[in-house]
């Protein structure tokens, strides 16, 4: 399937090159490029893993503009972890009204940990009722 260019399949290998699964050696490098390329073949799931690449510094170098960019490409297509990891973004930068925005999302998605985090912000006295 990877040679068919499917984006699900090319991301997986990616996955595994990642890691150094099922028997391959790890190799972030050539897992960020699988990423990419499943990326720009649609993958959701590899603009999340491309997003977490550039934001822990693995296989690239680490950026943080570009991590956020990429998390918006996958959030804006439905990718809950993406929305609630571009909140964590937000809260490292105290933009709370941003950071609670994304919360809020990914929160009505069923993501708990976005419910924690709302939480969180209110009893810390940065997210109010109004915002939810």
């Amino acid at each position: 399937r990877v040679t068919k260019k499917d984006p699900e399949a090319i991301n997986f290998l990616g996955e595994k090159y990642c890691f150094g699964q099922l028997g391959l050696q790890k190799d972030v490098q050539r897992a960020v490029e699988l990423f990419t390329e499943a990326a720009d073949l649609g993958s959701i799931q590899a603009l999340y893993n491309l997003a977490d690449s550039y934001e822990n510094g693995e296989g690239v170098d680490q950026d943080m503009g570009k991590a956020a960019e990429v998390y918006a490409k996958a959030a804006l297509q439905g990718h809950v972890e993406c929305r609630f990891n571009l909140g964590c973004i937000e809260l490292k930068k105290g933009n709370h009204d941003r950071a609670v925005r994304h919360y809020l999302i990914s929160a009505k998605m069923g993501d708990k940990g976005s419910v924690e985090m709302i939480k969180m912000m209110f009893d810390a006295g940065v997210a109010t009722k109004e915002q939810h």
